[in-house]
């Protein structure tokens, strides 16, 4: 397999063949708590019933129509996806980086309608946003920035995270602001509510639009259906995916206010975003997950997990941060080495910097497994 497809990952030697709720079975009938839920996509697990039967029904009904034309399960899952993040319009894809390449051009034509100079889209240091050449871009983190990918898009300029003097660093050639909520793959670091509120003020005074990245943090991940709502933010455009469907692949660019009458036909389009099959999965999270019941569950459990390690109190963790069920523990040596012990050991982990492991369990997992994988996690971090 892997002289076959192109190294790009540098995946582990094992080889899964199913799975259920938080668990995985290898071809050898070993058995692994999940940890990484498919980077945080697999939110409601694996093989979970409401999802298969919704992606079942609706293979027998119709995969793909093109975007031509409108899916009766588009309308519906439209209404209900603009109700419960109450915003007024989508673009949908097929991943974050497609969610975020679309902000991007929005906030450019919104810029460009401004004046033609406002171009400049101001993101975070030590920010993720994607593998496309423009979502590098926006990425403020130097190691996706090779020279063998140059030339980067221009007009991109990063700030510090929490930092009230870099506000002034904003100014009217910005025509977008785009943060994480939670910046994932910079190591799980947390955004402060008051900062990200006079952040958004400060884009309402130059006239820019404020974009929030919830590709990983959105969809009940952290807590709230959207992190935006727990920092008190109301962002023009809201991009996501990862969970959003629930493992098959879909991405959306949510907008409202000033950027609701920007996209015109013709403006930006996607050959499989938006299909029947993905919003039929999507249909299915969005009522498995935006329940009160849900909400309650990933928080308990995202506390459970810090509590628990953080009572161990042992000298090779730094700290333990997160929101919900995102949880990054930064450890004294590499983190890589712990990934692949943990996996030898039966828990599937994943990184977030280089001394930074980071959990994103399914959101449905139970106290039990939690426990089950937490002593293998320890078991690991003290051997």
């Amino acid at each position: 397999m892997k002289e076959r497809v192109a190294n790009n990952y540098g995946s582990f030697p094992v080889v899964f063949t199913k799975g259920k709720g938080a668990q995985l079975r290898d071809i050898h009938g070993k058995e692994y708590i999940d940890f990484v839920s498919g980077i945080g996509v697999n939110c409601l697990g694996h093989n979970h019933p409401a999802l298969v039967t919704a992606i079942q029904k609706q293979v027998e009904k119709q995969i793909h129509i093109s975007n031509y034309y409108i899916s009766d399960v588009g309308v519906s899952y439209t209404d209900a996806l603009l109700k419960a993040t109450e915003m007024e319009g989508v673009f949908y894809c097929n991943s974050g980086a497609e969610a975020n390449e679309a902000a991007i051009k929005l906030a450019r034509k919104y810029g460009f309608g401004i004046q033609a100079q406002k171009k400049t889209i101001v993101t975070l240091k030590q920010s993720f946003h994607g593998r496309t050449l423009t979502t590098l871009s926006a990425t403020g983190q130097e190691k996706f920035h090779p020279e063998s990918f140059a030339p980067y898009t221009p007009d991109f300029k990063h700030m510090k995270a929490n930092d009230y003097a870099a506000l002034d660093f904003i100014d009217a050639s910005v025509c977008a602001i785009m943060i994480e909520a939670v910046q994932g793959e910079g190591g799980v670091n947390l955004i402060d509510a008051d900062w990200a509120q006079a952040l958004e003020k400060k884009a309402r005074e130059v006239d820019a639009l404020f974009i929030v990245d919830e590709v990983q943090t959105g969809m009940m991940r952290t807590g709230s259906l959207l992190a935006s709502t727990t920092l008190g933010i109301n962002p023009d455009i809201i991009t996501l995916a990862k969970g959003i469907a629930g493992g098959v692949p879909m991405g959306a660019c949510l907008f409202r206010g000033r950027a609701s009458d920007v996209f015109v036909a013709g403006d930006h389009q996607s050959t499989f975003g938006g299909n029947p099959l993905a919003l039929a999965a999507a249909k299915a999270v969005l009522k498995e997950i935006n329940t009160e019941c849900m909400q309650n569950h990933v928080i308990k459990m995202g506390e459970k997990i810090q509590n628990t390690i953080r009572s161990w109190n042992l000298d090779i963790i730094q700290e333990v941060r997160g929101r919900g069920l995102m949880i990054g523990i930064d450890i004294n040596f590499e983190a890589a080495p712990f990934q692949k012990a943990c996996l030898d050991n039966g828990l599937c982990v994943t990184t977030a910097g280089l001394k930074t492991l980071r959990f994103l369990p399914p959101l449905i997992i139970s106290e039990a497994e939690i426990e089950t994988g937490l002593a293998i996690f320890r078991e690991v971090l003290t051997a």
